[in-house]
């Protein structure tokens, strides 16, 4: 478990979300019911410069419980961290977030595959593969290497953040809110 020290927790993971980039965002809202899937690209550079440059394909998958219990009132995150610190971490700073309550996200990552492109030739190379493919739910990230995590959840945190006016909308809509 991380220190209990909340300003210091707060600025490490101000400093930690800062490092990692969306370089290419989606523009699709999250489903107000049931999961939704986030695709993605993430290109992580090596600790030091001329280290390999390395990307994974992975998708987050966000799912919203169907009944909201006090047990459910924490956001679960699954798969994002490989240090538990990390993951404790994000956990305590996500969890006082109105946005976050009530959410399951699993991060599904897939293999490592290490390119000998520079970050910039890759998220220029990645960018018009999606571009020729007409793909435009698929986001690219980057981070350093152990800012993986990091740059994954701010994909998905930022996804539900910008999706809660049209959910909100749509309960409206529904008659589930005035």
């Amino acid at each position: 478990m991380f220190p209990m020290d909340s300003f210091s927790n707060e600025r490490r993971f101000r400093a930690a979300w800062e490092a990692v980039n969306i370089v290419r965002g989606v523009r699709y809202s999250l489903f107000t019911f049931g999961e939704t899937d986030l695709p993605y690209y993430l290109v992580l550079s090596g600790p030091k410069e001329d280290q390999a440059v390395s990307i994974i394909r992975g998708n987050v998958k966000v799912a919203r419980p169907r009944i909201i219990t006090p047990d459910s009132g924490i956001p679960e995150f699954e798969d994002f961290f490989d240090d538990a610190n990390d993951q404790d971490l994000a956990q305590f700073i996500l969890a006082r977030t109105a946005s976050f309550s009530n959410l399951r996200l699993k991060n599904q990552a897939g293999s490592k595959q290490i390119v000998s492109d520079s970050v910039e030739e890759s998220i220029a190379k990645l960018g018009r593969q999606l571009d020729a493919e007409d793909e435009d739910r698929v986001a690219i990230l980057a981070a350093p290497a152990p800012l993986a995590g990091f740059a994954v959840l701010r994909y998905a945190s930022e996804r539900i953040m910008q999706s809660a006016p049209d959910n909100i909308q749509e309960l409206r809509e529904k008659g589930f809110l005035p």
